[in-house]
């Protein structure tokens, strides 16, 4: 939904004619961002008003990303990142939806991992229609590269996880329980793993935690997430396969796939300095 740099107000206001659903969804979101801070603001809660800070500016990133790169981010695409900012900064974090709401955290990551592929896949299918560039890289390779993309960025994401808790003592790999466990160190060597099944209790320093089962502290969290983000990026790479073989011609992979401004826009900045010129 970004504004060509050329535009007037007469302009400006035909692209948001044009864009009026990802450009209503951002002012509603954003409207009640700006509430909810100056309600945690007059609350005294900072947390909160950190999280309503953040969620501002990561709004602005889709319109910096078009403007800067000179990509347009289909409607679909943007209004998704929108709401994913919104459901995982306002409602995951302020909102504590993260623990209050059950899969919560599966449908964001999952969600994230088809955002990334298609950000990806996007980036990676402008620069093989570059003439610019010397090499061209098949649907095949096209998919590969959206997927890799993806996951790569779900693994730095668990990486940021894993160290935000381990220096600033939280908890967002969240805690797991299970009823077995498969231990080399409890073993009698290395080469026999001791299986210890049916674990009804656990105790930390002598003191029994009333919890049913062995305390997993993280390991269940990260692989769930990078399944689901797994299962995201897969999902888009089939879709954006299917795109490039039919060339733009897939109904659902063109609401996903960004793609460079139109040459158009060029041709009506000359146009409009050529009259402002003549008016001169």
């Amino acid at each position: 939904m970004s504004v060509p740099k050329w535009a007037n107000a007469k302009q400006y206001k035909e692209h948001i004619k044009q864009n009026k659903i990802p450009f209503l969804v951002y002012i509603l979101l954003r409207g009640f961002v700006i509430l909810s801070m100056v309600i945690s603001c007059l609350r005294g809660n900072y947390e909160n008003l950190f999280f309503c800070a953040l969620a501002l500016i990561l709004f602005l990133l889709p319109a910096a990303f078009e403007k800067n790169f000179g990509i347009d981010l289909p409607n679909t695409l943007e209004i998704v990142i929108l709401l994913f900012i919104f459901a995982s900064v306002i409602l995951g974090e302020m909102g504590s939806y993260y623990t209050k709401v059950p899969f919560w955290d599966t449908l964001l990551h999952t969600v994230n991992g088809f955002l990334c592929a298609a950000i990806g896949f996007g980036l990676s299918d402008i620069l093989n229609r570059n003439d610019k560039i010397k090499f061209k890289m098949s649907p095949v390779f096209l998919a590969v590269v959206a997927f890799c993309f993806s996951m790569t960025i779900g693994v730095l994401w668990e990486f940021f996880e894993f160290f935000w808790d381990f220096f600033m003592k939280t908890d967002m790999q969240k805690d797991a329980v299970v009823g077995s466990i498969v231990s080399t160190y409890l073993g009698e060597s290395t080469k026999e793993p001791k299986v210890i099944e049916d674990i009804k209790s656990i105790a930390i320093n002598g003191t029994d935690m009333g919890i049913g089962g062995y305390l997993d502290i993280g390991l269940f969290d990260t692989m769930k997430d990078l399944l689901v983000n797994f299962v995201g990026a897969v999902v888009f790479s089939i879709i954006g396969f299917v795109y490039v073989k039919s060339r733009g011609t897939s109904k659902i992979a063109r609401h996903f796939i960004p793609t460079v401004v139109a040459a158009e826009e060029e041709e009506q900045k000359e146009k409009n300095d050529e009259t402002e010129n003549e008016r001169n």
